[in-house]
């Protein structure tokens, strides 16, 4: 299914959106690499995989995975075609299975997508990031390639249920290297500094006003 969606979904989106995307050469094209973004829409999940020069795997909520029906099975096939996997938000132990799932991604030399903000800003600020890419990239020991999105506020909004025709901008950063550079350095400050200069190119790729907090996910998210 990812094969024969990606063979079609990319080529007709980037023709009816036409997306600016620059920095491809930034994403190594082989072995484990975590792809950090910034988070303003729903849609960043899908606008990511479809520019990336290889395939990304986002996690995405369990509910999509879950529908009855003819509609269920198609949204399902949907979701897993563009290369996503289901997590649980409401399970108190999310948290780390999607950490275990992330490190069973990176394990089989794939690519992982996640967003340290943690949920999608509303106000357009960057909020904190959280350690957990940090957490990743220094168990794995991976890259970082930092992503700037701009425009996908705009392209599907809360309450809309489809996309809109408007600009996005898709920026790739350098590569963070991790390995032997945190060596003896306690592993809580370690995660604190990754993070942050993790946080610090994906804000210098956007432009954003950095809210200096972190995001929390509201009740009826």
């Amino acid at each position: 299914m990812y094969t024969v969606l990606h063979a079609v979904v990319p080529p007709l989106a980037r023709t009816v959106w036409r997306p600016t995307v620059t920095g491809l050469e930034n994403v190594p094209s082989t072995g484990p690499v975590l792809l950090a973004s910034n988070h303003l829409s729903f849609a960043d999940s899908l606008v990511i995989p479809i520019v990336a020069p290889r395939k990304v795997v986002f996690l995405a909520k369990s509910d999509y995975f879950a529908g009855g029906g003819v509609r269920g099975r198609l949204q399902k096939a949907w979701f897993e075609g563009m290369g996503m996997l289901p997590v649980d938000r409401d399970d108190p132990k999310a948290a780390i299975a999607s950490l275990d799932t992330a490190l069973a991604v990176l394990d089989r030399g794939e690519a992982f997508g996640l967003y340290p903000e943690g949920t999608r800003s509303r106000d357009g600020r960057l909020y904190r990031g959280r350690t957990g890419v940090a957490h990743l990239a220094l168990t794995a020991g991976v890259p970082v390639v930092p992503v700037g999105l701009t425009g996908t506020e705009r392209l599907q909004p809360v309450g809309a249920r489809l996309p809109r025709v408007v600009p996005v901008t898709v920026r790739f950063g350098e590569p963070i290297e991790v390995v032997g550079r945190y060596d003896g350095v306690p592993l809580g400050r370690a995660r604190r500094e990754v993070t942050d200069e993790v946080m610090r190119a994906i804000a210098a790729l956007t432009g954003q006003e950095e809210a200096g907090v972190y995001n929390e996910r509201p009740a009826d998210a």
